[in-house]
């Protein structure tokens, strides 16, 4: 993007002076390329970092709008960079021994999605893509983009329920799925709702429990009622089948839904998230540039992915940002792997690397952590749970990771909404999931009043602006409980953001605890435990149990508490998982003043708070054996 912003300011000091011949027309082409990207003629290359800050002490607040929205297509996009940078490497499958340039990735998503289009897949059907991280998943969702199929992101876990559940709700068309990975027998999972796909013809099922589905493809293996997914490629480059997805291309809109992916709800079935080419197009360029991408040389733009690709930090901060910025994007192995992350930053000298908490907390604690060259290693983001401070620390000590950022989103939100500057401190990352993102709103919403909550605040986050997804496939009730007219978009989040506009994740709304008149929210829990040298990670979940008064009731234990016990989940050093500071896999919460069975430690409460933290309230009984 800066090489585009620079020769737009050669245009303007050079266009019309006779002195400088042909420069309006020898440039013509780059300002037209320019304008349909959305970049504004800045007067240098430089992006700028600054981030608006809340206004008259409230938690709202807008992000800056200098950056033009994309009003493109996702193929539009991969056509753009695969003639920008033809012969720079886009995509590096490591466990398949797979590499491929800009200019072959386009070619063989041109024919894959040529090739869906001859077995007769048509603009608006839904495919489901159902298996782990592979080269036929990449080339599945931009296949699948560049013929205005609607790729369903299908959990590569899903046993035979879930997988119907999903396939008729949304109402899918076709399957894509490897024969088995592990003990995942995919084909015979799809056997047990769907028996008829054993003697169907390939490309005309009839399916009773599945009547939507008509077509099963196969990635690797032929199977009995399958196509196979190299033959589906094969056809797709004849000339026909190209002509029809050139045909069928001038026919698609950046607002046409291009990707459905299931969220994994707290409550009742996952629900259809749809996003457009436009969500995903410009979420993608924007976690880009908050990662200043576009400032990176080729060795310093290589992102290594164990994250899974049905899921939006994948899908959309992995592969997408890989084709809108040019960046090589490394699959390093099917699910996620600690070692073969580590190999591969190693032996593909991987500059930067996605990963959720757990995932880092693995890669830290390899044992022969210290014998892999990570030295190319300069960033990377950490997103998809909260982030205890000490694993940040860590991470960029550790790691030296310098420019790691952490950032938060929903699937809802295509998804990124806040994310860290790489050049803020190591606090900022620490103690909050940075500030918002371009051409998004957030407010944080008291949950009593439903107004808008003081800085620094517990409240609601509510998000609203290009990102907001269009809705849940077929559930125009569920769309409407968390979109409003206004068209801001409840997450349920408790969140809080200060002067700066740093916001803070403290837990769901759901899931908040109310003690002797105090708001706990789990994130606190967990970042007081994650102090403890033995603790690596801590999990405080809010059961489904009958309730106590404002507190949810834990089930009955060894010690037989009867107050405000959550299921507490620990993993020690060493690998162990623990209990349980009350003897049965609860934390207790209880105080003297709220009465309760002694714990080991008198008539104290297990934790109290002091200066707005929570301390133990008592020393705590001797640790069992690890």
């Amino acid at each position: 993007m800066a090489v585009y912003l620079g020769m737009l300011r050669v245009v303007r000091l050079c266009a019309g002076r006779p002195e400088v011949l042909g420069a309006r027309g020898g440039l013509s082409r780059v300002w037209q390329e320019a304008r349909l990207w959305g970049v504004r003629p800045l007067s240098s290359g430089e992006v700028d970092h600054t981030a608006p800050l809340p206004i008259g002490g409230l938690s709202y607040i807008q992000g800056n709008t200098k950056l033009r929205l994309i009003n493109k297509t996702v193929g539009w996009c991969l056509d753009a960079t695969a003639q920008k940078i033809p012969d720079k490497e886009a995509l590096v499958v490591f466990h398949e021994n797979i590499r491929l340039t800009f200019a072959q990735l386009k070619e063989q998503v041109d024919k894959a999605a040529a090739g869906l289009l001859s077995i007769g897949l048509r603009k608006g059907d839904r495919l489901g893509m159902w298996g782990p991280n592979s080269y036929a998943w990449v080339l599945i969702q931009l296949a699948t983009a560049q013929a205005g199929i609607i790729l369903v992101s299908v959990n590569p876990a899903y046993q035979a329920p879930e997988l119907e559940y999903a396939l008729k709700k949304v109402g899918c068309k076709a399957l894509v799925f490897p024969k088995q990975f592990k003990t995942q027998q995919y084909y015979n999972i799809l056997k047990q709702i769907c028996p008829e796909v054993e003697k169907a013809k390939p490309g005309a099922l009839k399916s009773q429990r599945l009547p939507d589905l008509t077509i099963v493809i196969s990635v690797d293996t032929p199977l009995p009622g399958t196509l196979l997914l190299d033959d589906v490629v094969a056809a797709g480059n004849q000339e026909q089948h190209l002509a029809q997805l050139r045909h069928t291309q001038k026919f698609l809109s950046c607002h046409d839904p291009i990707n459905i992916q299931f969220t994994s709800g707290t409550t009742g079935s996952p629900k259809g998230a749809t996003l457009s080419h436009y969500n995903i197009v410009n979420n993608s360029n924007m976690i880009g540039e908050r990662l200043q991408l576009s400032q990176k040389t080729a060795e310093k733009s290589r992102m290594v992915l164990p994250t899974p690709l049905y899921h939006c930090l994948g899908s959309v901060g992995g592969t997408m940002v890989s084709l809108m910025h040019g960046v090589t994007l490394i699959l390093s192995s099917p699910v996620f792997d600690g070692k073969k992350a580590l190999e591969a930053i190693s032996r593909e000298r991987g500059s930067f690397l996605y990963g959720t908490p757990t995932m880092f907390v693995d890669i830290l604690n390899q044992p022969d952590f210290s014998s892999y060259d990570i030295s190319a290693i300069c960033g990377g983001v950490i997103a998809g749970s909260p982030v205890p401070p000490e694993l940040i620390r860590a991470i960029i000590n550790k790691m030296n990771m310098k420019e790691l950022v952490v950032a938060y989103g929903t699937t809802e939100n295509s998804p990124v909404t806040f994310m860290n500057f790489p050049e803020d401190t190591m606090e900022q990352k620490a103690e909050s999931v940075g500030r918002v993102m371009p051409h998004t709103e957030a407010q944080i919403m008291n949950m009593e009043t439903r107004t808008l909550a003081e800085l620094n605040t517990p409240g609601e986050l509510c998000i609203r602006g290009y990102c907001v997804m269009q809705g849940y496939w077929g559930d125009p009730q569920k769309t409407d409980e968390v979109i409003g007219q206004d068209k801001w978009y409840r997450t349920g989040d408790i969140a809080v953001m200060d002067e700066q506009g740093f916001c803070r994740i403290v837990g769901r709304a759901k899931d908040m605890i109310i003690r002797g008149g105090e708001n706990i929210y789990p994130a606190e829990l967990e970042d007081f435990f994650h102090t403890h040298p033995q603790v690596q990670d801590v999990q405080v979940r809010h059961p489904a149990l009958r309730s106590s008064g404002e507190t949810p009731r834990g089930r009955g234990h060894g010690w037989g508490c009867g107050w405000g016990c959550l299921p507490l989940s620990l993993t020690l050093e060493g690998g162990g998982s623990e209990g349980q500071p009350d003897g049965g896999g609860n934390l207790c919460l209880h105080s003297a003043q709220e009465g309760g069975e002694d714990h080991g430690g008198g008539d104290q409460g297990f934790l109290q708070r002091e200066g707005g933290g929570l301390i133990p309230a008592f020393p705590p009984p001797p640790p069992r054996p690890l």
